[in-house]
């Protein structure tokens, strides 16, 4: 197959040289051949294709890291990259509604109209509860949880010796997402705290023998949006409406077998392999979250949780006890009482934050 040059690939998808070399070192839209003298990239003319779906959504206005999801979507499945474009579109139209409201109410404000402060549009907020508990079986805990006013994260180590320090260190590098950021920024903010974990990662994984790493599930907030990043089979749950919805998707061997039809949900819950996990933060300098944006509602409940509550305890029993106890904090502790009513064989970790009013 005859390759292009950067210029004639350039010139096929619209996107300037110079663009190409940032999305090849994003790792969006790597070359097919790199001259190892030169160092100048070639392209297959079979990927013309990505690369004007990656103009046609730079239009849009969408960032790089919304990007690289939809990219790795339309790979798998073209009709659920087309669901994440609408959805996307979806939530800039709501937010450009908002700022019209805004912009609408400070022009009628400061000519004098009547309109005062005290009619600005109710803030939103979160109260929020979070646990990590070591179980019945384990004989450490590697699980790690954090909530704060903006961030909410659950990660799950794994590596006999370091365990414990990658969950942490994945956690610690999103924690100065707590500063506050801005809702435009919230999925490339989050895509360089993951890189940031991971690096962490490396340096931990350096010094351990038997290997390391963790999964990761974490929400920032901003606003009435929160960002999401997940890698790994920690779990994001939404309670709406009195209806419990897993808004995370699974980076497990047993997961990707459903997906392919291969096994049922029900099969996959007592697989022998369902800890198998195809995607975590490893420390190797390529990690592979799933971002996504979503706007929040007052009333919404969201659950974090480690796949010590999950594995073991029933969606069901998950959305009831949620649905029958208010607190956040003795919510928290009645789902891990029901992970130790079903034998609690793994370290659980548990975050449950609700959006209130301000």
């Amino acid at each position: 197959m005859e390759l292009l040059t950067i210029g004639a690939f350039a010139r096929a998808c619209r996107l300037s040289p110079k663009a190409l070399r940032l999305y090849d070192e994003l790792g969006l839209l790597p070359p097919a051949h790199v001259d190892p003298a030169s160092g100048y990239r070639y392209y297959e003319p079979g990927q013309l294709e990505r690369a004007r779906l990656v103009a046609w959504l730079r239009r849009l206005g969408m960032p790089l890291a919304r990007i690289r999801v939809v990219c790795d979507l339309h790979d798998r499945d073209a009709g659920a990259a087309a669901d994440e474009i609408a959805g996307y579109w979806a939530r800039v139209v709501a937010d450009t509604e908002t700022r019209q409201r805004l912009a609408a109410f400070l022009v009628d404000y400061l000519s004098g109209k009547g309109t005062t402060m005290a009619d600005t549009p109710t803030t939103l907020g979160i109260r929020y509860a979070a646990r990590s508990d070591t179980g019945k079986v384990r004989p450490s805990n590697q699980d790690a949880v954090y909530a704060g006013t903006r961030l909410l994260a659950v990660a799950d180590g794994f590596g006999a010796s370091s365990g414990d320090r990658a969950s942490a260190a994945a956690i610690d590098a999103l924690k100065p997402l707590e500063a506050g950021i801005p809702a435009g920024d919230l999925l490339n903010a989050l895509q360089e705290a993951v890189a940031d974990a991971d690096r962490a990662l490396h340096g931990i994984a350096s010094s351990a023998p038997d290997g390391v790493g963790t999964t990761l599930t974490a929400m920032v907030w901003a606003g009435s949006q929160l960002a999401l990043v997940h890698i790994g089979d920690t779990r994001a749950y939404l309670l709406r409406g009195g209806e419990l919805f897993q808004i995370s998707h699974d980076h497990s061997y047993v997961q990707s077998l459903v997906d392919s039809g291969s096994l049922t949900p029900e099969e996959a819950a007592s697989h022998p392999q369902r800890a198998m996990l195809i995607r975590a933060l490893d420390g190797k300098g390529s990690p592979r979250p799933d971002l996504s944006l979503h706007d929040a509602q007052a009333g919404d409940r969201y659950v974090l949780c480690s796949d010590g509550l999950s594995a073991v305890v029933a969606a069901d029993a998950i959305r009831t006890a949620l649905t029958m106890i208010t607190d956040p904090e003795q919510a928290v502790g009645q789902l891990i009482d029901l992970a130790y009513q079903s034998g609690a064989p793994d370290n659980i970790a548990c975050v449950v934050a609700d959006v209130v009013p301000l």
